[in-house]
């Protein structure tokens, strides 16, 4: 039998610890969020965080990572990304380079049973997010960021990887993690799922903040703008996700729009104002143009 891995102590002492510690690095969570994060904690599970994009869903790996005074190892997924990108690969350049310089003794002594040995060594290891995570011994926070973006064929290395904690390397043995790290996965829900993925995960939807929640992280971020301008700069953002634009405004443009109106000294978000740091905030010409005609601006 595969033995079990030793307890990892926890992070959060209750649900308000999450909340105030998170607040310390300056993400401020709501409560649901805060309960999920405290449960993945306790019961030692991933957690699976989808949403729109720029929510905070990356930032929130961070934010436990900071306060736990963890290391975060991240993997960004992509189409295409592969075992290799994901898990570990061989320094073939290095092996080949070792090869080489062990070719004439070898022939000579009929030693290549040894070479061999020794190019699949822990040397000639190249270790990837996935196996990096696994073998630290300090805290970790792996964050596996974007994973509807990869194939759907990755999905079974990461129902290994998130069930059991270790790797095979055919030439080194099974590598099992000694800590567990905490496990936070992301999706933009740009495709389902498997929902044998979705089984090992604890999951937490997480949408744009409410006015009154993006007005404290605008007052976190950008303590110095006036509470009027942060109001209608919240206001307006509101507005610009109601409409139907190809990419709405994230939390974190929210936040530069807040440093643009500062940098320029603006003390009120006009219509001029608006119509003069759009680009801040909305990335397309086609949202600029349909928000300049829904807004009215001059």
């Amino acid at each position: 039998m595969d033995r079990a891995l030793p307890t990892t102590p926890p992070i959060f002492a209750d649900v308000q610890d999450v909340i105030d510690r998170l607040a310390e690095t300056g993400y401020l969570a709501d409560k649901a969020t805060a309960t999920s994060v405290f449960l993945a904690d306790r019961l030692d599970k991933p957690l699976l965080i989808e949403g729109p994009a720029g929510v905070g869903k990356t930032e929130l790996a961070r934010a436990v990572a900071q306060t736990s005074g963890a290391e975060l190892v991240r993997l960004q997924c992509y189409e295409g990304v592969d075992e290799s990108r994901a898990l570990y690969e061989w320094n073939h350049a290095k092996q080949i380079l070792r090869i080489q310089s062990a070719g004439a003794d070898a022939a000579a002594d009929g030693s290549w049973d040894s070479t061999k040995e020794d190019v699949f060594s822990e040397e000639f290891l190249l270790s990837r997010p996935l196996l990096t995570a696994i073998r630290r011994d300090d805290p970790t926070v792996l964050l596996i960021d974007e994973v509807d973006k990869a194939d759907v064929e990755i999905e079974g290395l990461l129902l290994e990887v998130l069930s059991d904690f270790a790797v095979t390397v055919p030439e080194l043995g099974t590598i099992r993690a000694s800590r567990k790290p905490f496990s936070v996965l992301t999706s933009n829900a740009t495709r389902e799922l498997s929902e044998a993925l979705k089984r090992r995960c604890l999951f937490l939807h997480l949408d744009f903040p409410d006015a009154d929640l993006e007005r404290r992280i605008l007052a976190s971020r950008v303590p110095e703008l006036s509470e009027a301008v942060a109001e209608q700069l919240v206001r307006t953002v509101h507005v610009l996700r109601g409409m139907q634009l190809k990419k709405v405004p994230s939390v974190a443009e929210t936040i530069d729009w807040g440093r643009t109106l500062l940098a320029l000294g603006m003390d009120t978000l006009d219509d001029a104002a608006v119509r003069t740091t759009l680009g801040v905030v909305l990335k397309h010409r086609s949202d600029q143009d349909r928000a300049a005609a829904e807004l009215r601006l001059n």
